[in-house]
């Protein structure tokens, strides 16, 4: 058997105790065929780069995925153990990136495949290519790389998210991309109990249920997402008068789509603070905009998106930490978030 060099070692020994001792030494090939292997990362290409395509008991690799018992939810929380120690100083929100990934496949015997959009072959505008795939949801943790000087996503954990047609075959519920992002960010939430954790995501992941879970948490959770253009936002539902009868409102007044806004100019005053393409000083938040809605529960907020729920003034704002940044409260058309 092929031996690493220590510092290899020295960094795979967190991994050690999650197999077993006869397990293990076929793991370490396996990881390092896959950082040497060029092209698709198979077990037959790592061992190919590790110099070992004529191994006669090739099997016993392709048995570490298929037969050998291991939970690959503790190799997950093991993995971000070491990237959060490496990347992230003490006290620094976790930044986590949630997003979606079509691994290509077309074999006759992955039951769990389905047809999807191809986002690498399809343009944003013009072509829509679609491709036959496995769909995965995957965390990513957001670092600045120091060598690399840029932004890069680490992934750590992910979830296969099968297609409709697949749930509905076996007589089972199908699960949203939404709904596996939850589980993800709540798996990562009971590791990190304590840490300041802000998830980024794209339009995809805009949903007021998913919001609002995060914003339910013991710890809530920070959550950037991008809305669309023609999104329908609202200012919050005004107090109710003393002796006032009938049901409560759940939105005030309608402000002007994204679209509008963006493409208003506003000028600044003369020595006042810049001003961002909402009409809103930077580093500030209009007090009104946080005034908490009366929806405690999550069926009371379904028509409005409560990121979070502060009561700030415009000088306290200043000292928000990055989990509690108060949002607009916003109400959404189904037609905008494709409820």
């Amino acid at each position: 058997m092929r031996t690493l060099p220590t510092l290899m070692i020295r960094v795979l020994s967190p991994f050690v105790p999650l197999f077993s001792r006869r397990v293990w030494p076929h793991v370490q090939v396996l990881l390092i065929g896959a950082i040497l292997a060029p092209g698709k990362r198979t077990v037959s290409s790592a061992l190919h780069a590790m110099g070992l395509s004529q191994e006669e008991r090739f099997h016993r690799y392709h048995r570490v995925l298929s037969r050998a018992r291991w939970s690959s939810r503790k190799v997950s929380r093991a993995l971000l153990g070491l990237l959060v120690e490496m990347f992230v100083a003490e006290g620094d929100p976790l930044v986590v990136g949630i997003d979606e990934t079509l691994e290509r496949r077309y074999g006759k015997k992955i039951s769990a495949k389905g047809v999807y959009r191809d986002p690498v072959r399809s343009t944003h505008h013009e072509t829509f290519v679609k491709s036959s795939g496995l769909r995965w949801v995957c965390a990513m943790l957001l670092v600045e790389i120091p060598w690399a000087a840029r932004v890069w996503a680490l992934p750590f954990l992910s979830a296969l998210a099968p297609s409709e047609r697949y749930a509905a075959k076996r007589g089972k519920r199908h699960k949203k991309i939404t709904e596996w992002a939850w589980q993800l960010l709540l798996q990562i939430r009971r590791w990190y109990p304590e840490r300041e954790i802000v998830v980024v995501a794209d339009g995809a992941y805009a949903s007021l249920k998913l919001l609002d879970r995060c914003r339910s948490l013991s710890r809530p959770v920070a959550f950037i997402t991008r809305l669309r253009l023609d999104a329908a936002l609202y200012e919050p539902a005004p107090l109710r008068r003393p002796g006032q009868i009938g049901r409560p409102r759940l939105k005030g007044e309608r402000l002007p789509n994204l679209s509008v806004v963006a493409e208003a100019k506003i000028p600044p005053r003369s020595g006042s603070p810049p001003r961002s393409p909402t009409g809103m000083e930077k580093g500030s938040v209009r007090s009104r905009s946080l005034q908490r809605l009366p929806c405690g529960t999550a069926r009371a907020c379904s028509p409005c998106l409560c990121a979070g729920s502060f009561s700030e003034t415009r000088e306290e704002s200043s000292k928000l930490r990055p989990s509690s940044v108060p949002t607009l409260k916003l109400i959404q058309s189904k037609s905008s978030f494709g409820l």
